[in-house]
């Protein structure tokens, strides 16, 4: 295993934290068998009808897209994939006491199943554990929703005012929900490091947080498997496997 130049003093850095924010994208869950979205196996490469499902413009117009969505969420990968080595890295950080908040960029609550305290994980793209009533904000556990799919009901309405229910993440055309953002804003100005991992870093507003961190006088920790968009904020910035990293980082 060869680990990038940087990994000791990133280590360093690390070890030295009292308040780490972690930033995660979809690398993080690559391990666990969940594609990301634009990469070379991406959900939105190899199927560009899926982008559709989740543009809220389609969804709530077309019926249809609504359907195949239902039936892309029975079997998605989410549902039998479990959090890998990075992961349990990142809630190691919680269970010393360091971690300050972890904000994902990631719908699949896996850092929930690792074992992090919820109130301590901000999803700024939600989750598809959970539905959510478009007309009147109810919000249930995806699965019940699931349920009603296998017993027939194509495109299951609201069961309290009949809306149209969707998962409870944050489409394309949908507005961040600005209570989770000003948090994720928040936490970025009080860290004394900043560690992202697997993302590209070039969703905004969330990637925001890298250099209102960098700002506010924290180290900033990148790892990733390909190059960013906050190479250049950078004080140690680690490309490879994340895997092998993160391990090394907490040793």
């Amino acid at each position: 295993m060869s680990l990038p130049p940087g990994t000791v003093a990133a280590a360093e850095t690390l070890a030295a934290a009292e308040r780490v924010v972690v930033l995660t994208g979809a690398g993080i869950s690559t391990d666990s068998g969940i594609p990301d979205f634009r990469g070379p196996k991406g959900v939105w490469t190899r199927n560009p009808e899926a982008e559709k499902q989740a543009t809220i413009q389609h969804y709530l117009a077309d019926p249809d897209i609504r359907r195949r969505a239902w039936l892309n969420r029975l079997d998605t990968p989410v549902w039998t994939a479990e959090p890998n080595l990075g992961h349990e890295c990142v809630f190691e950080l919680e269970r010393r006491g360091r971690l300050h908040a972890l904000i994902t960029q990631n719908v699949d609550g896996l850092h929930q199943l690792a074992g992090h305290e919820p109130d301590n994980v901000i999803e700024v793209h939600g989750t598809v554990r959970y539905t959510r009533c478009w007309e009147c904000d109810d919000r249930r556990p995806m699965r019940e929703a699931l349920d009603r799919v296998r017993g027939g009901e194509a495109d299951p309405p609201c069961l309290v005012c009949g809306g149209i229910v969707k998962s409870d993440t944050i489409s394309f055309g949908q507005s961040l929900v600005p209570e989770v953002i000003d948090r994720a804003m928040r936490v970025a100005e009080e860290c004394d490091v900043m560690l992202a991992i697997g993302s590209t870093l070039s969703v905004y507003p969330v990637a925001n947080c890298v250099p209102i961190a960098k700002r506010n006088g924290a180290q900033v920790i990148i790892v990733n498997g390909q190059n960013t968009e906050m190479d250049r904020v950078a004080d140690h910035l680690l490309i490879g496997q994340i895997a092998d990293i993160l391990p090394a980082l907490l040793a």
